[in-house]
């Protein structure tokens, strides 16, 4: 026979608002960085991605950091982590459960928009490769033109050090 999880306390009930209140929060900045990475990645703005990038794994760690929090707090009262945990606990507190909604629609926007910017990043690093190939592919053989106007390509001489 399994035994049900112990009734919550308000004060754990308490933490966890508290905890699904400041994931609500962080959550919106990450994805804020996560729509100004994108613009960046849109229009070219490279040189700023190093700066978002550092910021971006502040706001992970942060988050990372909610997430183990609530999971030690779920654990300490009897619960799995979980959605189903998190509404048995906040049953009767209505904006909790309404923040909490907006916890897992922020998590799922922020996903969508990283991968976007994965492949918005793995589209720009391809266009970068072709673009340098073609310059390495240039500078390796480089057209010269003849008295006559032709091109010809360089390397059809005799080698260094041979006679």
């Amino acid at each position: 026979m399994k035994q049900s999880a112990p009734l919550p306390t308000p004060a754990s009930q308490q933490r966890l608002a508290l905890l699904i209140e400041a994931e609500a929060m962080q959550l919106g900045e990450f994805l804020a960085l996560l729509e100004r990475e994108e613009g960046m990645l849109v229009n070219g703005d490279t040189d700023a991605l190093l700066g978002i990038a550092k910021i971006k794994n502040e706001r992970y760690r942060e988050l990372q950091r909610l997430h183990d929090e609530r999971a030690r707090l779920l654990g300490g009262m009897g619960h799995s982590v979980s959605d189903a945990s998190i509404r048995s606990i906040c049953t009767g507190l209505p904006r909790v459960l309404a923040r909490w909604d907006e916890v897992l629609e922020l998590a799922r926007s922020a996903r969508a928009r990283n991968e976007i910017n994965g492949k918005l990043i793995l589209e720009r690093m391809a266009h970068n490769q072709a673009a340098l190939s073609v310059l390495l592919a240039a500078a390796d053989q480089a057209p010269l033109y003849d008295a006559d106007g032709h091109t010809r390509t360089v390397g059809g001489g005799r080698i260094l050090g041979s006679a």
